[in-house]
């Protein structure tokens, strides 16, 4: 498990993989942000504030992949 704070309340989250490495979107549990993350072996690369548009057209993209 790996320990994620957020950058607009400063709230620390947890977020449980099963790959080495994951891309995409993370909400906060507290304060509801979104952001765009990237986990590679158990290490935050990436997180970058995600809008709800984007985070929707994230979500039918990887939607129609499947």
């Amino acid at each position: 498990m790996l320990a994620i704070k957020c950058p607009e309340c400063d709230v620390s989250g947890s977020i449980s993989l099963n790959q080495a490495v994951y891309e995409g979107p993370y909400r906060c549990w507290k304060c509801r942000s979104l952001f765009m993350i990237r986990i590679e072996n158990n290490e935050l690369k990436l997180c970058t504030p995600l809008s709800e548009e984007e985070f929707e057209m994230w979500q039918e993209l990887h939607d129609s992949a499947n």
